[in-house]
Parts: C-alpha cells; sequence; structure tokens
C-alpha cells in the first residue's frame, strides 16, 4: 500500500476509444472521478499525462520532421491535456495544480519540486505537463523522474490492457499476461512495458511499476491499495 503516488497517463486516456484521437469530455471525466476516488481516501497523488491523442513527437519525426522540434509540439499537446484534466478533477471535487516543465505561466505554474510536494501536502492533485522539459525522452521516463523527485511510493502505469504481456495482446490473441516480472526481466526480454530510460531509473531508485487496465473501474484506488491488479514490475 502506497501513501504517494504517481499515476502516468497516456493520450490515450483522454481519447475517444474507437479513434484514441482528441480529447474526448467523457472519457476525461471518467479518468478523473477515478483519480477524485484516490484522493478521498486520503492518498498523496501526481498525474504525468502524455500528449498521443494530439501530436506524437516520434512518429512525425520518423517520417521527416526535426525530432527536437516534434517533441516540443509533443510537450505543447502535453499541457493541453493537463489542462482538460485539471478542469474535469475539480468537478469531480479534488483541488488540482498543473506544473509544467515548459513556462506557460498564464495556464500553469513552472515546475518546482518542493512546491510540488508542498501542494500533495495539502491535498492537491498535481499535474505534470510538459516532459520533462527536454526533447527526446518521453513521458515515461518524465513519471519515473519526478516519482523519485518527489519520493512517490510507486510509479502506476494506466493503460488500455490488462498489464504486461509476453507478446503485443492486440496482434497475438495467445499472448499471456505477466503478473510479475523483474526490472532486467523487463530490459533483456524487451517487454513494452516503459522506455528502457524509464525502467533504469525505477530499478535505480527502487521504484516499483504497477501496469493496470484503466477502462476497468476501480482499478486505479485498487492498484494503489497494492491489490494484485496488472503486473508488477520491481
Amino acid at each position: 500500500m502506497a501513501k504517494r503516488v504517481v499515476l502516468k497517463l497516456s493520450g490515450e486516456a483522454f481519447a475517444d476509444a474507437e479513434t484514441n484521437y482528441g480529447i474526448d469530455p467523457v472519457t476525461v471525466q471518467r479518468v478523473a472521478d477515478e483519480i477524485a476516488k484516490v484522493h478521498d481516501e486520503g492518498y498523496e497523488i501526481a498525474v504525468v499525462v502524455g500528449g498521443g491523442n494530439i501530436f506524437r513527437g516520434l512518429s512525425s519525426a520518423a517520417v521527416g520532421m526535426d525530432r527536437a522540434n516534434a517533441d516540443y509540439m509533443g510537450m505543447l499537446a502535453t499541457v493541453i491535456n493537463a489542462l482538460a484534466l485539471r478542469d474535469a478533477l475539480e468537478r469531480a471535487g479534488a483541488p488540482c495544480r498543473v506544473q509544467t516543465a515548459i513556462s506557460i505561466q498564464q495556464v500553469a505554474e513552472p515546475y518546482i519540486r518542493l512546491r510540488a510536494m508542498r501542494h500533495l501536502e495539502k491535498r492537491r492533485v498535481v499535474v505534470f505537463a510538459g516532459g520533462t522539459g527536454n526533447p527526446f525522452f518521453t513521458t515515461d521516463t518524465t513519471a519515473a523522474l519526478r516519482a523519485a523527485e518527489i519520493g512517490a511510493d510507486v510509479v502506476l502505469k494506466g493503460t488500455k490492457v490488462e498489464g504486461v504481456y509476453d507478446a503485443d495482446p492486440v496482434t497475438v490473441p495467445e499472448a499471456k499476461l505477466i503478473e510479475d516480472v523483474t526490472y532486467m526481466e523487463v530490459i533483456a526480454q524487451r517487454l513494452k512495458v516503459m522506455d528502457t530510460t524509464a525502467i533504469t531509473m525505477c530499478m535505480d531508485n527502487d521504484l516499483p511499476i504497477r501496469v493496470f487496465n484503466l477502462r476497468t473501474p476501480g482499478n486505479v484506488i485498487r492498484a494503489v491499495q497494492g491489490e494484485p491488479v496488472g503486473t508488477l514490475v520491481h
């Protein structure tokens, strides 16, 4: 059971389930309600958001766009998602602050580690946007970095599948769910949990990772409370 957690949300958590694109208010509110339940139970929760539902920097770089420029565009996309989540969290009754690694003072606070920790202590949800503020780093790495910085007990990664599989369950129907795996096994077997930088950072800081299906109602609070949902990487 954790007291302070970092929840990693990909852009898919904000999009319509069929298109995986744009921001669907109903989907965002459902996710916000799940986070609000965790907050109401007395846990400190910070959220790292992706931006793939609006813009995917890596895929755009693959078709000729400058990678650094594409990544900065992706960072801006995460800010849009963070603002949408903040609005939904406030409506769900959970006080929220958005901090970004890139300076956009009109809409969000700059990321300051001690201020973020103070917000959590004051019973506010903190949403981290803008990635690390640097190109060439994913939001998975951001989640690992922020979790280490604020002294989180666990990194939770909400996905659209039940956990980590030995193959892609979308293309391989007989793929098997792995319920317990080590950091080194993830790296050696190239399991698609997080990128290698994020896994290594969690390993170096002894941060367990819980991967679970975000679309199953109640899974966020179950993961926070230490129930065996999805896959545990440790």
